[in-house]
């Protein structure tokens, strides 16, 4: 069974930083394209960014770009979001997901399996 179990959110004032983690078992993780989304109150999921299966390359929706930085860890089968100078806008459910596609891709529909969540609250 393919779980993916996110973790460290929770609330931090305005320009404060969380790093996030995610643990993955029941999948090769070495072999997939790992994914962090974001759904703020009332809005759709929207992609935060993503890390190729060696870590060797990342790939970021153009507002996180600077203050977001994804890494992945092979030996614990764990990938990271580090977020700095966060802002209320970045209030969300945060979602680690998996894919087998491509780096490049930003959309939902290019992940295979997803995390439950965590809620992320900044505080202005």
């Amino acid at each position: 069974q393919v779980q993916l179990v996110e973790s460290g959110g929770g609330l931090v004032p305005a320009g404060g930083s969380l790093r996030l983690s995610c643990v993955v078992s029941g999948l090769s993780f070495s072999t997939y394209i790992m994914g962090w989304f974001r759904r703020p109150p009332g809005k759709e999921r929207e992609f935060v960014g993503a890390i190729s299966e060696s870590g060797g390359r990342t790939n970021f929706a153009a507002s996180m770009k600077g203050r977001f930085t994804i890494s992945r860890d092979n030996a614990k089968n764990t990938v990271y979001l580090q977020m700095n100078g966060l802002e209320p806008e970045a209030t969300a459910v945060y979602y680690c997901a998996a894919s087998l596609f491509d780096i490049t891709l930003k959309g939902v529909n290019g992940y295979n399996y997803w995390g439950q969540g965590t809620q992320v609250t900044v505080s202005s």
